[in-house]
């Protein structure tokens, strides 16, 4: 069974830093591009950022490339999402997927994680 975990999600003060991981439970997602999302309470979810199954290739948002970096360590199955100078704004539930292109369209992935909260508060 495909499995995706997210973790290192909390609560951080604004202008703080985290990095979310997520770690998937088959090598064979080795073959596939794992994409961030974020959902806000009462907001539709939003592509974050994506990465090709190689790591050689990436696409991230523009309301916020200057603060998240995602990369990949497939010998880990893991992927990251680095995020700095969080903001109140970035609040949201962070969901990693996996699928078939590097997008950032929720409907083109195959497999979701069940997400992991950032809360960003003084």
């Amino acid at each position: 069974q495909v499995q995706l975990v997210e973790s290192g999600g909390g609560l951080v003060q604004p202008g703080g830093s985290l990095r979310l991981s997520c770690v998937f439970s088959k090598s064979s997602l080795d073959n596939y591009a794992i994409g961030w999302f974020r959902q806000a309470p009462g907001k539709e979810r939003e592509g974050i950022s994506c990465i090709s199954s190689r790591g050689d290739w990436t696409w991230t948002s523009d309301s916020v490339k200057d603060r998240f970096t995602i990369s990949r360590d497939n010998a880990e199955n893991t992927v990251y999402l680095q995020i700095n100078n969080l903001k109140p704004e970035d609040t949201a539930v962070y969901s990693c997927a996996a699928g078939p292109i590097p997008t950032l369209t929720s409907r083109t992935y195959r497999y979701w994680g069940q997400g992991t909260q950032v809360t960003v508060s003084p």
